[in-house]
C-alpha cells in the first residue's frame, strides 16, 4: 500500500520463493509491503514492513567525467575545463578530484587539495619544461567514480601568439545623417588582447549614441543616429605583450550643406542688372559644393524667379531687371546629399547705382573784405560714390574765364575763404563737387559781389538823456553806437517833437554839425513838454533813432538832489584785501549838488581817491586792508535838498590770531589744547584751525593737525620729559591768519602727586636719650623720584608732632629724647 493510503493491494498469490519482484511501482513515492504464506488449510498472518520504502533506481559512483580540455598552458601554469559525467550515479555531484602525473612517473598525484565543485581549474606553481598528463574524477554520495580520459602530454611553457584583426569594414565609409553605422571584426592573440577605439587620436567613450561591444574574439563599435560631428578617422588597436594590430575607417557623415554665409553684397547695382556675392556654406555636408541655386524676387510680389542653378562660383549676375523695382535675392548651397536653407538678400532697387556728383546750388557770398570771401553751399547728391573733394572757381563778372581758387582738396568743409581778390573789382564764384567717377557739373554763379569792406548802418547812439535845461533849451547827452557798421560816424542827427504832435522837427540839418555826443537844442516854447530823439550817420545812412526815455518840460529848474546807484553801492560790499575798492552812484540835481563821503560819520582816510563829475562821484582805495572795512556814506546837498547813501564794506581777509591759547592735562605722551576763536574772523567763516608743535631744542614746527574745526586739540605722541611749544592759527577761505603760541615750554612729565606713606616703620635701638629707626620705601612715589624723609616724633599724650630731620635714606637715629 501508499504510505498515505490505507487500502492494500494485492501483488501475487502464488509465490514460492522467498523473494517477489514488485512492478507497477510509481518512483518518488513510498510504499509498504506485507507478506503471509498460505497452505491448503488456509493463510496464515502477515508481517509487514516496519518503516515506508521510497521507489527510487539504485545509486552508484558517477561516470567519468567528459570534455577534458586544457584551455591555457604558461610556463608555471596550466588552465583546465571538463563537462559533468553523462550519469551521476543516481545522486549528486558533491566534487571533483583532479589528478596529474609528471611523465615517467608511475603514480597519479591528487591536484586538489579543497573540496572542488567549478569544472574549471588552473594548477599553478608548476616548473618550466616539466610535462604532465591530467585525469579528472566525480565523486556522489556513494563515492568516486571513475577517471575521465587522460589528457595529451602537457608541456609547462608560455604559449604566445602575436594578435591577428579580421575586420567586415574598408578604408572609407559614408554614412547618411541620422542614419547608423557599425565597425565590426574579430580577433585572437595569446596573451587575450587589448581593444582600444580612437577617433582622430582621440580614445572614443562611451554615452547615449556611442556603444562599444567586446567579447573574447569579436569586436564592435556602434554608433546611432549619426551626426556630422561622428565623422572621423577612426582607429582600432588589438594589442597584447607580443604586438599590435591597427585597423582604420575614414567616416564620412554626410548631409545637405549648411545656407550659404551672408550677407548678399550687391557688388554692382545698374537698373536693369546686379551683381551679388557671397561666401561658401561654413559646413559643406561632407561632400563637396556641386552648384548654387540663385533666385530672385520682385519685393512687392511673392514669385520667385530662376535665375541659375548652374554655378560654383560664389558670385552672379541677376539680369532682366525693371529699372526702378525694388528685388530680392535668395541663394541655395547643393550637394550629392540635398539642398540647403536659403541665404536672403535685403531688397535693392534696380537703378544705376553710381555716376559723377550732382551740381550743387548757387553758393552764397558772406563776409566780403577788400580782397577775400567767404563761399558757402550745400553738399549735392554724391553720385553713389562718397564727395572727395570740391572744386572752387572765380571769374570778374565781365570775364569769360573761371580760374580755380586754390589747387588744394576742399573737403568736407562745404565752405572756403576766397583769398587774393583785388579791391574793388566785381566777382561771382561757382562750385564743382568730385568723386571716384569724375567731376560734376559746376553750380549756378553766385550773385556779384565787389571785393570791399562791407559798410553798414551804424547801431543807434546809446543812452541818449537830457542833461539840463532852461526856460527855452534843453542839453541832451548820449554814448556813441555799440556799432559802426565798419564805417566812420559822421555825426548825430538831433530831432525834437513836441508832445502831441506827429510831426519830428530836425535841431541840426546836418550830421557834421554835431561830431560830439551832446547836443544844446535852442529856441524851444517855455512852459511846453518835448520829445527827443538822436540818430547816428556814417556813409552807408543813419542809424534808428534812440529815444530820450521821458519827456522833457522847457523851464528853469530847481531839482533837489537824486542818487542812482551802481552796483557796487548795494547794501553791503565785499572785497578780498589787497584789491581795489570801488565804490560810485550817479548823482543828478539842479543846481549840482554838493558830495561828501564819510565812514563811520568820520572823514574817509586819506589813501582813499575821491572824484566828482558832472554826474556823479566815484570813490577808490586801493591795496585795501581788513581796516578799511566799515560803513561809507555818500550825502549830496543842494538848496532844494539833501540825500544819502550807505553802504557796508566788508574787507575779506586772513582771520586774526586764536585768543587765549591755554594747555590742560599734561602726560608723558600728551596734553590738551584750548583756545578762543579770533576777535576778528576776516569776514568770511572760519573753515578750520592748524595746530603746530615744536621741541624747544629743534626749529622746526611740526603740524599736528591741520582740518579740526573745533577749538581744541588733544596733542599726543610726545616724548617723555622734552619741553614743548605749541601754536594755532585760524584759517578761512581768504588763507591762513597769524598764529598764537604758548608763553612757555610745557614739559611732557606725568603730573605729581604726594607719594604714599613710607612702609613697616620699626626701632631696632633703643638707648635712654636716642631711638634707632628703620622703614621701608612707599608703594608709591607720585610720580617723581624721592628726596627725602621727614622724621618726626611726639611725645606720649601730646597733641603736637614735633619735626627732628629730614634724611634721604631709609634709617634714622632721632636724639635728644
Amino acid at each position: 500500500r501508499e504510505s498515505d493510503h490505507r487500502a492494500w493491494t494485492p501483488v501475487s498469490y502464488t509465490v514460492t520463493r522467498q523473494n517477489a519482484t514488485v512492478q507497477g511501482l510509481t518512483e518518488g513515492k513510498a510504499y509498504f509491503f506485507r507478506i503471509a504464506a498460505e497452505n491448503i488449510i488456509g493463510m496464515g498472518p502477515f508481517t509487514e514492513t516496519t518503516k515506508e520504502i521510497v521507489i527510487r533506481d539504485p545509486i552508484t559512483v558517477p561516470d567519468r567525467p567528459e570534455d577534458l580540455e586544457v584551455k591555457a598552458v604558461t610556463k608555471n601554469s596550466v588552465t583546465l575545463t571538463w563537462n559533468p559525467p553523462k550519469y551521476n550515479g543516481g545522486s549528486d555531484i558533491t566534487m571533483y578530484v583532479l589528478e596529474s602525473r609528471l611523465i615517467g612517473k608511475e603514480k597519479f598525484h591528487k591536484v586538489t587539495k579543497e573540496k572542488m565543485l567549478d569544472r574549471k581549474y588552473t594548477i599553478e606553481g608548476l616548473k618550466e619544461g616539466d610535462t604532465y598528463e591530467y585525469r579528472v574524477s566525480a565523486c556522489n554520495i556513494v563515492g568516486q567514480g571513475k577517471p575521465s580520459f587522460c589528457t595529451k602530454p602537457i608541456t609547462c611553457k608560455d604559449e604566445i601568439a602575436p594578435p591577428s584583426i579580421d575586420l567586415d569594414f574598408r578604408d572609407k565609409l559614408i554614412v547618411r545623417v541620422g542614419e547608423a553605422f557599425s565597425l565590426t571584426g574579430r580577433y585572437s592573440g595569446k596573451p587575450a588582447p587589448k581593444v582600444t577605439w580612437l577617433k582622430d587620436d582621440i580614445v572614443v567613450k562611451e554615452n547615449d549614441r556611442t556603444k562599444i561591444k567586446t567579447t573574447p574574439t569579436t569586436l564592435c563599435l556602434g554608433i546611432l543616429k549619426s551626426v556630422r560631428e561622428d565623422s572621423g578617422k577612426y582607429c582600432v588597436t588589438v594589442e597584447n605583450s607580443t604586438g599590435s594590430r591597427k585597423g582604420f575607417c575614414q567616416v564620412n557623415v554626410v548631409d545637405r550643406p549648411s545656407p550659404p554665409v551672408g550677407p548678399v553684397i550687391f557688388d554692382e547695382v545698374h537698373k536693369n542688372h546686379m551683381v551679388v556675392s557671397w561666401k561658401p556654406p561654413l559646413d559643406d555636408g561632407g561632400s563637396e559644393i556641386t552648384n548654387y541655386i540663385i533666385e530672385k524676387k520682385d519685393a512687392h510680389r511673392d514669385v520667385w524667379m530662376p535665375v541659375t542653378s548652374a554655378t560654383v562660383k560664389t558670385t552672379c549676375k541677376i539680369p532682366k531687371l525693371l529699372e526702378g523695382r525694388e528685388y530680392q535675392v535668395r541663394i541655395y548651397a547643393e550637394n550629392l546629399y540635398g539642398i540647403s536653407d536659403p541665404l536672403i538678400s535685403d531688397e535693392m532697387k534696380a537703378k544705376d547705382r553710381f555716376r559723377v556728383p550732382d551740381a550743387p546750388e548757387q553758393p552764397i557770398i558772406k563776409d566780403v573784405t577788400k580782397d577775400s570771401a567767404v563761399v558757402v553751399w550745400n553738399k549735392p547728391y554724391d553720385g553713389g560714390k562718397p564727395i572727395t573733394n570740391y572744386i572752387v572757381e572765380k571769374k570778374e563778372t565781365m570775364a569769360t574765364r573761371w580760374v580755380r581758387v586754390t589747387k588744394d582738396p576742399i573737403f568736407p568743409s562745404t565752405q572756403f575763404k576766397v583769398p587774393d581778390l583785388l579791391e574793388g573789382c566785381q566777382y561771382e564764384f561757382r562750385v564743382s563737387a568730385e568723386n571716384e567717377i569724375g567731376i560734376g557739373d559746376p553750380s549756378p554763379p553766385s550773385k556779384p559781389i565787389f571785393a570791399r569792406d562791407p559798410i553798414a548802418k551804424p547801431s543807434p547812439p546809446v543812452n541818449p538823456e537830457a542833461v539840463d535845461k532852461t526856460k527855452n533849451s534843453v542839453d541832451l547827452s548820449w554814448q556813441p553806437p555799440r556799432h559802426d557798421g565798419n564805417g566812420k560816424i559822421i555825426g548825430y542827427l538831433v530831432e525834437y517833437q513836441k508832445v502831441g504832435d506827429e510831426e519830428w522837427k530836425k535841431a541840426n540839418l546836418t550830421a557834421d554839425s554835431c561830431p560830439e555826443t551832446k547836443y544844446k537844442v535852442t529856441g524851444l516854447t517855455e512852459g511846453l513838454t518835448y520829445k527827443f530823439r538822436v540818430k547816428a550817420v556814417n556813409a552807408a545812412g543813419e542809424s534808428e533813432p534812440a529815444y530820450v526815455p521821458d519827456p522833457v518840460e522847457v523851464k528853469d529848474r530847481l531839482e533837489p538832489p537824486e542818487l542812482i546807484l551802481d552796483a557796487n553801492m548795494a547794501r553791503e560790499q565785499h572785497v578780498k584785501a589787497g584789491d581795489t575798492l570801488r565804490l560810485s552812484a550817479v548823482i543828478k540835481g539842479v543846481p549840482f549838488p554838493k558830495v561828501s563821503w564819510k565812514k563811520e560819520d568820520h572823514e574817509v582816510s586819506p589813501k582813499a581817491d575821491i572824484e566828482v563829475t558832472g554826474v556823479g562821484s566815484k570813490l577808490e582805495i586801493r591795496n585795501t586792508v581788513h581796516e578799511d572795512g566799515g560803513i561809507y556814506s555818500l550825502t549830496v546837498e543842494n538848496p532844494a535838498g539833501s540825500k544819502t547813501v550807505s553802504v557796508k564794506v566788508v574787507v575779506l581777509d586772513k582771520p586774526g590770531p586764536p585768543r587765549n591759547l591755554q594747555v590742560s592735562e599734561v602726560r608723558s605722551d600728551s596734553c590738551y589744547l584750548t583756545w578762543m576763536e579770533p576777535e576778528d574772523d576776516g569776514g568770511s567763516v572760519i573753515t578750520n584751525y592748524v595746530v603746530e608743535r615744536k621741541d624747544v631744542a629743534s626749529a622746526q614746527w611740526v603740524a599736528i593737525s591741520s582740518t579740526s574745526k573745533k577749538r581744541s586739540h588733544m596733542a599726543k605722541y610726545l616724548m617723555e620729559g622734552t619741553q614743548y611749544l605749541f601754536r594755532v592759527a585760524a584759517e578761512n577761505q581768504f588763507g591762513r591768519g597769524p598764529y598764537v603760541e604758548t608763553t612757555k615750554p610745557i614739559k611732557a612729565i606725568d603730573p605729581l602727586h604726594p607719594p604714599g606713606p613710607p612702609k613697616n616703620l620699626h626701632h631696632v635701638d633703643v638707648d635712654k636719650t636716642e631711638v634707632s629707626l628703620v622703614w621701608n620705601r612707599p608703594d608709591r612715589d607720585g610720580g617723581a623720584e624721592i628726596t627725602g624723609y621727614l622724621v618726626e616724633y611726639q611725645e606720649d599724650g601730646a597733641d603736637e608732632w614735633t619735626k627732628f630731620q629730614t634724611v634721604p635714606m631709609l634709617d634714622c637715629v632721632v636724639t635728644g629724647l
